[in-house]
């Protein structure tokens, strides 16, 4: 049998080795599981497994097993990008669910997604009415992207052929958990003297504060650790 700090080694081996996986594959692959990338990760996941407590087994034949299939779902994700015909058969493609308000069931049928489901994704995008919709697709990565209907859009200023003198930008944040963020505060030319000086004009020490960033309209705002809120909402 395995001894405590031999299964200790194994799982951080195990650990590092996704992680190193993780890292290659890229960002888009975490972030969009396709059919291809959940099989990737159910079966790395199982041989990370066995790395970690399997002792029967060898670690270089563990770490054999998930490199040749790292290797594999790798050079699939490379050829599906070059690839039309191979990345519809590895990823799927989306499909139409919602078209002109009316509900399409045999897709809905095929991709074995019920109406509560459906309602359950509309309704996280705030529609309740199928009529505001103009097409809602499923998604490569599970998600569904709706168009509403014209009449049923949000008014924007452009609409309303209004100026906006708002110039947005990119949020910056300042501090996080307590902690200033030098890099972002060097990046962005904002010296800690300034940060200081903000602080000061809210009657706020560092030590008070949770969490501060620069929104996209160029406000600097602050969260404090003590909300200051007489009656808040916990609901489990």
């Amino acid at each position: 049998m395995m001894g405590v700090w031999e299964i200790v080694l194994r799982s951080l081996l195990a650990f590092a080795l996704m992680m190193v996986i993780a890292r290659i594959m890229g960002k888009p692959t975490i972030a969009q599981m396709t059919y291809h990338d959940f099989v990737a990760s159910i079966t790395l996941g199982a041989i990370s497994a066995n790395l970690a407590f399997n002792d029967k087994l060898a670690v270089w034949k563990i770490l054999t097993a998930v490199i040749v299939f790292s290797g594999i779902a790798y050079l699939l994700m490379v050829l599906s990008l070059k690839n039309r015909i191979l990345r519809k058969w590895l990823s799927g493609e989306p499909t139409v669910l919602i078209q002109d308000g009316k509900i399409l069931e045999r897709n809905m049928k095929k991709l074995k997604v019920s109406l509560d489901m459906l309602n359950q994704e509309l309704r996280a995008k705030a529609i309740f009415n199928i009529e505001e919709v103009k097409y809602a697709i499923l998604e490569l990565n599970g998600h569904l992207s709706v168009m509403r209907t014209s009449d049923s859009m949000a008014v924007t200023i452009k609409d309303l052929n209004l100026k906006s003198d708002t110039k947005l930008s990119f949020p910056i944040e300042l501090i996080m958990d307590g902690t200033v963020i030098s890099n972002n505060l060097k990046q962005n030319g904002i010296s800690e003297k300034w940060l200081d000086a903000e602080l000061h004009k809210k009657n706020l020490s560092l030590e008070k504060v949770n969490y501060a960033v620069i929104n996209s309209e160029g406000k600097v705002i602050f969260d404090e650790y003590e909300d200051h809120i007489r009656h808040a909402i916990d609901r489990e």
